[in-house]
């Protein structure tokens, strides 16, 4: 295929399907250059580090051709025919039609600034860094496929088609196999797909029709979070705020609103409850009558009520919701726990006054942090399994080992353990 790389259109459609594709969010380090690289992974064997993807010919892509290019995006397979290790999400990208890898060639070769900056070599242990057993792992789980669409409605086969491709949302809401891989590539495969996941220490939810998924959700706030990274009840956080702050929040309005409908024709994830047992909310008049029965609910009142308010309803749309919000009562709590002793931020977007940020509470002793996690899971109407201290131990653990974005040095999130040294008993 001949590619104009100097054509006009062809360069923004190609930057519209790298904004889709987000490209820019894993290849981008905070306070680094566009796409030159070097943002860490974390993977359960060790991190490794995104690659430059500018047109530097040195040290970027600037020497690929655009058969190259496409055997990286679709099929793994760089340059000099070494495999990419599969955080790279080609298993997602490779039902994208070769033209609009064409456009995104012509863009990345002609829009993009070259930077010379080298690539960070991976932390993987000897024998499980080396590539060429990859290519065995891809004829196992990455075999060449096509899109095939589920409906006949234009609208839902877009929104599949970009939840399913370029999105590529399985890559982190999809649990993994024993070989690291999605278990599912689309909903035709399984109903795992898009089942929710254990990622970097998040839990990225499912994005399927049960409670703790989707199912409490609508098609409109579903739109409205992609635009802005909120709504009235929550806030995109962690990697998902990066892809809010890169991706969503360009996309045109009928994108999103067919991503959105398409998500919310998923059935239910297997196994897992569609509806919760109603609860009475007796929290917020205790709180307000000064009535702290629990050491998490004077925590709670000394480290979070300010901004969260007694009714665990926040502000909308500048403090999220703790009460009803399924990203707190998921069934698992490494979300919760990170947030709590890292910290975050919402998403840059231009559709909300600014972003907000939540400090980090890692000086609270591992048993504060447990009692109040605790209260927050299980007050109000929330219903969520209890955590235990060693939950916050080996979160801790977790988060001293991830490295700092932008910097070779990893947080200091060991300043406070239980002297007694408890693990849940």
């Amino acid at each position: 295929m001949t590619i104009d790389t100097n054509d006009a259109a062809l360069i923004k459609r190609g930057e519209y399907i790298a904004r889709t594709a987000d490209c820019v969010a894993c290849h981008t380090t905070l306070g680094g250059k566009p796409f030159a690289g070097g943002l860490p992974m974390l993977t359960p064997l060790g991190a490794i580090y995104s690659t430059n993807i500018t047109p530097d010919r040195e040290t970027g892509i600037g020497e690929y051709t655009f058969d190259d290019f496409l055997n990286a995006t679709k099929h793994g397979v760089r340059k000099d025919n070494s495999a990419l290790y599969p955080a790279m999400p080609y298993p997602s990208y490779g039902i994208m039609p070769d033209e609009d890898i064409a456009a995104m060639y012509a863009y990345f070769m002609s829009a993009v600034e070259p930077v010379n900056q080298p690539n960070k070599a991976s932390e993987l242990p000897p024998v499980l860094n080396w590539r060429w057993p990859l290519a065995y792992w891809q004829a196992l789980f990455a075999a060449e496929r096509d899109f095939v669409p589920e409906t006949n409605d234009p609208m839902l086969t877009r929104g599949q088609y970009l939840i399913e491709g370029p999105g590529h949302c399985g890559s982190c809401h999809t649990e993994r196999g024993i070989g690291f891989q999605e278990v599912a590539l689309s909903d035709a495969g399984s109903d795992e797909f898009l089942s929710g996941a254990i990622i970097d220490g998040w839990r990225a939810k499912s994005l399927r029709g049960e409670h703790r998924g989707l199912g409490t959700w609508s098609t409109a706030e579903l739109a409205d979070f992609f635009k802005t990274g909120r709504t009235g009840t929550t806030a995109a956080f962690g990697a998902m705020a990066e892809v809010v702050e890169h991706s969503t929040q360009y996309m045109t309005d009928d994108d999103i609103q067919a991503m959105a409908a398409y998500l919310k024709t998923l059935s239910p994830a297997p196994g897992k409850e569609i509806d919760l047992p109603p609860k009475q909310d007796f929290t917020t008049q205790k709180l307000l009558d000064g009535v702290y029965d629990s050491r998490g609910a004077l925590l709670y009142v000394e480290y979070c009520q300010v901004c969260h308010r007694a009714d665990g309803k926040g502000v909308p749309r500048i403090f999220p919701a703790l009460d009803g919000n399924s990203a707190v009562y998921s069934r698992y709590p490494d979300s919760v726990l990170q947030i709590t002793l890292s910290g975050g931020r919402m998403p840059d977007t231009p559709h909300d006054r600014m972003a907000f940020s939540m400090p980090a509470f890692n000086t609270l002793a591992d048993a504060d942090i447990a009692e109040v996690v605790n209260f927050i899971r299980n007050s109000w109407t929330n219903q969520a399994s209890e955590v235990t201290v060693g939950d916050v131990v080996a979160m801790r653990h977790f988060l001293s080992k991830k490295p700092r974005v932008g910097t070779d040095l990893p947080p200091d999130l060991s300043v406070t353990h239980t002297e007694q040294g408890v693990h849940g008993e």
